[in-house]
């Protein structure tokens, strides 16, 4: 079952050519396009995009975005089309046969070609968007994506920071369709990975001063993965938020009547299966009940750079069941995965949702049943917030446990129809007046009023509460007269509630000590510093650094026994280490700051920082350039400002890579008011004076007011445009 390698295509240029020459239809057709279509940008760079139609605006936002990065739409499209090794070469050969496991070229302009008329037009203005741009740049050089189809939007069509595809691990894939004797998995020495996600708040009018419904958008994601801008038409299109790199819709945000903000969900409905595979007069075969049934076979061929900088291709044999792909051997099992793979749909209610006017249509965009990742924290105009599960949940039987492959041979592990809306966890306008989520399970979003957790099949959830979810609930449990400022106040407040259960433990076992024991002494006064702790964390604490740095050693020390024991890694951490592995990494992480920084004594601020050099997809760090003081944590902890960061090969300080990206306030009422930040600023350019003009207002947690109405606009207009 092994790939064949595959030969030179021949000789080809080093970089991608340039761009298609469009016939005198597509001239045309951008011609009518640009004029109705205007673009202003706000003196923070942000577009907000006007046109005629729907299809107009389409094709301008995509138009603004490839202004500010069409580096990072290109990356994403790599991405998704499965064509990121034609740019970075043969290593990335492995994420390309995953995506095109179930993304094909021909499927996709089928089900192009059977999309609504409404879908395809914007599709079509999409793709637009991207060709215009390239054809007026003729100094933006692609690095393979010289012209863009209409059908390639379905390849991208659900906007999170991690796809259900990300669930297939790479190196097992490359262990059965690659090198005999790969590992299947590959074991690594790295500080704990940034919980990815987000938090979401609404609150309800009864408990806001202005008795009007509030919402908070605070995406937890890569930096720079994705766009604020604003999109209007006079078809009824006026929306405002994030949108992902290369998509045509807003992720999270809002329109003058609805807001949605995403968080990424627990639920399992990515599932693998162990399959009973067998050679049978030259095929394959699998078992399924008292039947056998073939294997089927699909030929991929991908193309790659090689090392001379030449285009080179490798085919693929891939094998599936009816339950979906094979991606890896696993104790003498093959293993498939099934997911969703529904495209048209999921695009469909990504977009119908932005035009949504109320609940009822949110709603009624939900039934497509097309996003298998997300919660959703809702609030509108009338009042009303609510918050909704995922909706592709596919019905199971409940006595298997979907967390692990399950026996593929036996029928009764097959997924069913999926789960109607009225069968999944919801929330409509509880009697607590709020609803949060952190991504943890939705037993908790409400309070007592949250939905129970025994009415519902396990796999609804698999992550559980986390410490976020607790500071979340502490903050919201029986407070009333809400703003706009004390919302902002809340969604930066300082509480590390990990630590405030951690912490007393550690002090535990430095009590217990003997006064002979060597670490009583050498403890003494980063232990006193820690008692004197509030749990707090500032740029200018001290006890933030060492309990840190100090919960990233031993996270990494525990998390294999307890995921062995079934028990969270703060269980672990509080239950089954050991006093004397608390205590000698406590003494490990002084070691290591008075070998970096000639002290302990070492400030929140001065350790934690946040820099951009260049517009790089893969930023480099460098202790000795410029970087700014970033007085929040990683959301492990329990911090609702999430700012994930670590050292790197050559810095003594941590950078931060992921966290809070977006974020943004509305206040719904007769009209919208909102304010945001996003990190960094708008452009991906060094050049330009919106690299990282909001820098200061991100790590200090001062959102900027939104310019969301004409009025709003007026006074702040840095230039206004035709795309050109």
């Amino acid at each position: 079952m092994l790939a064949v390698t595959g030969t030179a295509l021949g000789a080809h240029a080093r970089g991608a050519a340039g761009p298609t020459v469009p016939s005198s239809a597509e001239r045309a057709r951008w011609r009518a396009e640009s004029a109705d279509t205007t673009i202003v940008r706000d003196d923070w760079g942000i577009a907000h995009v006007q046109g005629r139609t729907d299809a107009d605006a389409v094709f301008g936002m995509l138009y603004a975005q490839a202004e500010d990065d069409f580096n990072r739409i290109e990356i994403n499209y790599l991405n998704s089309l499965g064509r990121l090794a034609e740019a970075e070469g043969e290593s990335a050969l492995w994420s390309d046969l995953r995506q095109r496991l179930f993304i094909d070229p021909e499927d996709l302009q089928k089900r192009y070609r059977k999309s609504p008329a409404w879908l395809q037009q914007l599709m079509l203005a999409w793709a637009d968007g991207l060709n215009y741009y390239l054809q007026g740049h003729p100094d933006v050089h692609p690095r393979v994506l010289t012209h863009f189809e209409p059908w390639m939007a379905l390849s991208f069509s659900e906007g999170s920071i991690g796809g259900d595809i990300e669930r297939i691990d790479l190196p097992a894939l490359e262990a059965f369709y690659g090198t005999p004797g790969a590992p299947a998995s590959q074991a690594r020495a790295a500080p704990p990975t940034e919980p990815r996600g987000s938090n979401g708040i609404a609150i309800a009018p009864a408990n806001t001063l202005n008795h009007h419904a509030l919402l908070l958008i605070n995406p937890h994601t890569s930096f720079f993965f994705r766009s604020e801008l604003e999109a209007s038409s006079s078809e009824g299109l006026h929306v405002y938020g994030a949108a992902t790199w290369g998509q045509f819709f807003i992720y999270q945000g809002f329109n003058e009547r609805v807001g949605w903000m995403h968080t990424s969900s627990g639920v399992d409905n990515v599932d693998f299966f162990a399959e009973s595979v067998t050679p049978k007069a030259g095929r394959y075969v699998y078992r399924y009940g008292k039947t056998e049934r073939p294997v089927l076979t699909t030929e991929i061929v991908l193309r790659y750079r090689d090392a001379s900088g030449e285009l080179a291709q490798r085919r693929f044999t891939t094998f599936r069941t009816h339950h979906g792909p094979i991606i890896a051997n696993q104790a003498g099992h093959l293993i498939s995965v099934a997911l969703m793979n529904k495209p048209v749909e999921a695009l469909s209610q990504s977009y119908q949702r932005t035009k949504a006017g109320n609940y009822q249509e949110f709603m009624q965009a939900m039934q497509y049943r097309a996003n298998s990742s997300n919660n959703t924290i809702y609030a509108d105009a009338d009042g009303n917030i609510a918050y909704l599960h995922p909706q592709f949940i596919p019905r199971r039987d409940d006595r298997f446990d979907y967390t692990h492959p399950v026996d593929g041979s036996d029928p009764a592990t097959d997924w069913r129809d999926l789960h109607t809306l009225d069968e999944l966890p919801r929330l409509l306008n509880p009697s607590v007046g709020w609803i949060m989520n952190t991504n943890d399970w939705p037993y908790s979003a409400a309070g007592p009023d949250s939905p129970k957790r025994e009415r519902f099949p396990r796999y609804m959830d698999t992550f559980g509460e986390n410490p976020r979810g607790i500071h979340a609930t502490l903050l919201l449990t029986d407070q009333k007269g809400f703003t706009i400022d004390s919302l902002e106040h809340a969604a930066y407040d300082s509480y590390l509630p990990a630590f405030a259960r951690l912490i007393p433990v550690l002090l535990a076992d430095y009590d217990a000590l003997p006064e002979s024991n060597p670490l009583k002494a050498t403890l003494a006064a980063p232990i006193r510093e820690l008692r004197d702790w509030d749990f707090r964390w500032s740029a200018h604490s001290e006890a933030t650094t060492l309990a840190a740095l100090w919960g990233d050693e031993l996270w990494m020390l525990v998390k294999q026994d307890s995921a062995a024991h079934a028990v969270s890694v703060y269980d672990g951490m509080a239950e089954r280490a050991r006093g004397a592995q608390r205590l000698s990494t406590l003494a490990t992480v002084c070691d290591r700051l008075i070998h970096d920084f000639g002290d302990w004594r070492i400030g929140w601020g001065d350790m934690n920082r946040y820099q951009r050099l260049t517009g790089d997809i893969t930023q480099r760090f460098s202790d000795g350039a410029p970087s700014i003081p970033v007085p929040f944590t990683s959301a492990r902890w329990g911090s609702l400002a999430s700012f994930g960061a670590k050292r790197y090969d050559g810095t003594a300080k941590y950078y931060g890579t992921s966290g809070n990206s977006f974020v943004a306030i509305i206040e719904f009422g007769d009209r919208v008011t909102a304010r945001a930040v996003s990190i960094g600023g708008e452009s991906g350019n060094p050049a330009s004076p919106h690299f990282a003009d909001q820098v200061s207002r991100y790590v200090n947690g001062a959102l900027r007011p939104v310019y969301f109405y004409p009025e709003d606009l007026a006074g702040h207009v840095e230039r206004e445009y035709h795309p050109r």
